[in-house]
């Protein structure tokens, strides 16, 4: 298993760095929907639509995605000028900033199922569609502030699994993931911190102020382990182990992403709304 981890894992960096750095950026645009297509097939699996039906809907995705990069090229950094607060953009971070902040503690404590009809392809629309606007408005600001934000929720998770580890006693949703402890989510707050503080030293970076800057990393962690817990609790529902099998060791594309899915569209309107 750990072999095949391993190669899953050297294949998946083979592709996506060198896409990440040399793709143009509307390229980038379509590279992605393709992985978000990928994601919507297996969200048609934990709505436990057929196969046809769950194919149909990642095809269908993926092609939204791209009819958003063709219409407004500007909004994804494809056109001469980039111009990432369009009204449709807010809109989509908008509705994902209150679904994962307001809605999903209320959803995670009352244990919601996800119901395959119009409800739940909606929430699979706010939690797919603004992250793939995230992921091409993100790199747009350059390939490394990308890499950057999903270095956040990778140290997240390693602090989360390593403090969990050594100090885990109190559970932190035993009835969703028994593995996760309060001690695993204050690592994962401290690890994120203290690799913010790096960051903003390496930068030189003045604004935002200290206090603020530490908040914002603090909420982004919040809001990462909510991705997870969440794609946990629909996997628990739906009686599966992974959202598919298309990564050989590590399970579907929805398993790799469900913190990013949370985390960023939410980083996203923060540096979409925030004018230092």
């Amino acid at each position: 298993m750990l072999k095949t981890r391993v190669i899953t894992a050297l294949v998946l960096l083979a592709l996506l760095l060198p896409s990440l750095f040399l793709l143009p950026q509307a390229y980038w645009a379509i590279f992605v929907a393709a992985f978000i297509g990928v994601a919507a097939w297996e969200w048609g699996g934990l709505l436990r639509w057929s196969e046809t039906s769950r194919r149909l809907l990642g095809g269908v995705t993926a092609l939204i995605c791209v009819a958003l990069a063709q219409i407004d090229p500007a909004a994804i950094g494809a056109g001469e000028l980039f111009e990432p607060a369009a009204l449709w953009v807010l809109v989509f971070y908008g509705a994902a900033a209150v679904f994962w902040c307001l809605v999903m503690p209320f959803w995670l404590q009352k244990k919601w199922s996800l119901h395959g009809g119009v409800l739940g392809l909606a929430v699979g629309a706010v939690v797919l569609l603004p992250t793939w606007l995230a992921m091409v408005q993100l790199r747009a600001l350059g390939p490394g502030v990308l890499l950057a934000i999903f270095a956040v929720v990778w140290m997240a998770d390693i602090a989360a699994y390593f403090s969990g580890k050594a100090f885990g006693k109190h559970k932190l949703a035993p009835a969703i993931s028994p593995g996760k402890t309060w001690e695993g989510a204050l690592g994962a707050g401290v690890g994120v911190v203290i690799y913010g503080l790096l960051i903003r030293l390496a930068f030189q970076l003045d604004t935002p102020s200290l206090l603020l800057w530490g908040v914002m990393l603090l909420a982004v962690t919040a809001v990462s382990i909510i991705g997870d817990l969440y794609e946990s609790l629909l996997k628990r529902k739906a009686g599966i182990k992974d959202s598919s099998n298309v990564l050989p060791g590590h399970g579907g594309v929805l398993d790799r992403i469900d913190s990013l899915t949370s985390t960023l569209p939410v980083v996203a309107l923060l540096l979409t709304v925030y004018r230092p």
